[in-house]
């Protein structure tokens, strides 16, 4: 299965394809609102507005497995877009880790094993890094910035 094969839902509800991102960079990163990493957000936001352009496609996916996002999508959205002004797409919450897990983020930790091996994301702000193919070529924990990431993403622009 390919990265592109898999559908999710936007925090509008309108299930989509991650098929119209093919042939951009993904920064796939599982967010969560009341997280004190959560101004990563606005690290992420600098990416998007930067690298759009040059095919960069940021995508978050809220997720409640640490017990740390907010109620509603349109809590959500609201929080993300008045707080670090995000404009780059916003998912539906996902489960990350265990039977519940998206198989976005199944697929992900396969590919990328993290100090937790391929069966769970270790805490919110995970990223990984897919190329232009689809392949998943970087895993990086929460405590790296999104700074931190442009020397990647620079690589595979």
């Amino acid at each position: 299965m390919s990265i592109y094969d898999h559908q999710v839902e936007t925090l509008s509800g309108e299930t989509v394809s991650l098929r119209q991102y093919e042939g951009d960079v993904l920064l796939i990163v599982n967010t969560a609102s009341k997280c004190g990493f959560t101004p990563q957000l606005e690290g992420l936001e600098a990416l998007h507005k930067k690298y759009a352009a040059r095919g960069l496609r940021v995508l978050g996916f809220p997720s409640n497995q640490f017990a740390q996002e907010l109620g509603s999508a349109d809590e959500i959205g609201a929080f993300c877009q008045k707080n670090y002004g995000v404009s780059f797409p916003m998912h539906a919450t996902v489960s990350v880790n265990g039977a519940e897990a998206h198989g976005l983020f199944k697929e992900l930790k396969h590919a990328a094993p993290g100090f937790l091996g391929t069966e769970a994301i270790k805490w919110n702000f995970t990223k990984f890094l897919v190329d232009r193919q689809g392949r998943v070529v970087a895993r990086f924990g929460t405590r790296t910035t999104p700074r931190e990431l442009e020397k990647h993403i620079e690589r595979l622009l």
